[in-house]
């Protein structure tokens, strides 16, 4: 694709890495194929082509409309596209900075900048976010239903090991999951325990910045991530990965050496959190001896699996988590179109709600399709977005695995 970049953004940074992006993309259509804002509705302007050709416009100076902003605003960023792409255009990034141009462009309504802004401030703060979560859980009967919906009992975290190992890892605790679902990392610990790891908590650590990057605070995203690597920075040495429970946050967490790239002070430190970053299912295969010793055949649920987009797009895993199941005596099966994300997308649930729950209630269809007892994923959106439209029950994949080493 040939380019001639506006003056405002030549020679910069983003600038430089669009540019490289769009001269990738070769316009053979294959990521319109597995769009899911393509096949429903049918616009080319909302598929990955079209809305590579809208930032080649918007980047090369062509005037910048609330129209170009709404095909942005309604790509999940599920990077689906990037696992068809046979020209390895990096989609992700080049949608990330022609957000952020069209954001300072266009202003939005009222309305819109309002709900964004709450969003960025109040999500990704635990402190707050936490208490507005159970509040909203006791006045859960007098709440529209779609909110209800959102507002399923938390299951509780259960105690956390309290003894010590040699080999430690960390865990990020992330922003909305401790108070949505605390008994993922509190499942964690203690299977790493049975395994003879010590996993360890950072309570400066909080949201991975993926929130505020996604809804174009760049600026406060990039500090959400010096606050974590400030965090995280004194275990370096000792630690021998820091676990993602939400592959969401892994998928940002991998790419804080790229993000931070331009950061003289954090450059260095960013690469190195980057290479510690492993998601759940990346450190429990080196243990399915062990598991499958303490577990195996305990796990008789039928079980399918929703790979999150965050994992299998965004991460590029495939088939880790299907792995460890069955080396645990897990049957465990994959949906129809599994690769299609299933609306959540961190939260264009809550900008995009047309779009989302038809994702959702397709998603949910095919995974019901295959009579599961049990509908287990990997990222804590993807968990609450399937639980809200469907009375199987939805947890985690680590849940399942503690369940069994607590019966055993």
């Amino acid at each position: 694709m040939q380019t001639n970049l506006a003056d405002f953004i030549k020679g910069t940074p983003a600038g430089d890495e669009a540019e490289a992006i769009l001269r990738a993309c070769v316009h053979c259509g294959f990521c319109t194929a597995t769009c899911p804002t393509y096949q429903l509705l049918g616009d080319e302007l909302d598929g990955p082509r079209g809305r590579i050709y809208l930032i080649k416009q918007v980047l090369e100076g062509a005037p910048v409309t609330a129209k170009t902003q709404t095909h942005l605003d309604r790509c999940l960023t599920c990077r689906n596209c990037e696992s068809t792409c046979p020209s390895g255009v990096q989609y992700g990034r080049l949608v990330d900075i022609g957000r952020h141009v069209v954001e300072q462009r266009v202003q939005r309504p009222l309305r819109e900048r309002a709900l964004r802004f709450a969003l960025k401030e109040a999500l990704p703060r635990r402190w707050l976010f936490t208490p507005l979560y159970k509040a909203g859980q006791a006045l859960r009967p007098l709440l529209a239903k779609g909110l209800q919906d959102k507002l399923r009992p938390a299951a509780k975290p259960g105690l956390w090991p309290a003894r010590s190992h040699q080999r430690t890892m960390l865990v990020l605790d992330g922003c909305v999951q401790p108070a949505m679902s605390p008994n993922i990392n509190a499942a964690t610990a203690r299977v790493l325990d049975a395994l003879g790891v010590q996993l360890i908590n950072v309570a400066k650590a909080g949201c991975c910045g993926a929130l505020r990057h996604h809804l174009n605070d760049q600026e406060a995203a990039l500090d959400d991530m010096r606050r974590n690597i400030d965090a995280w920075w004194p275990y370096v040495e000792t630690a021998e990965a820091i676990i993602m429970t939400a592959s969401g946050c892994g998928a940002t967490v991998k790419e804080y050496g790229h993000l931070l790239a331009h950061d003289a002070r954090y450059a260095v430190k960013a690469r190195r959190i980057a290479e510690l970053a492993r998601d759940l299912c990346e450190i429990l295969p080196a243990f399915e001896t062990e598991l499958a010793a303490l577990v195996h055949g305990r796990i008789t649920e039928r079980v399918v699996y929703h790979p999150p987009c965050t994992l299998q797009h965004g991460q590029q895993i495939r088939g880790r988590v299907e792995q460890v199941l069955r080396a645990v005596g897990v049957d465990v099966r994959l949906c129809a179109d599994s690769h299609l994300c299933c609306g959540s997308a961190g939260t264009y649930s809550i900008l995009q709600p047309a779009l989302s729950q038809q994702l959702r209630d397709n998603k949910v269809a095919q995974l019901e399709a295959c009579a599961p007892d049990v509908i287990v994923s990997a990222n804590i959106g993807c968990l609450s977005q399937l639980q809200s439209a469907t009375q199987v029950p939805v947890r985690h994949w680590i849940e399942l695995i503690d369940t069994a080493l607590g019966q055993a």
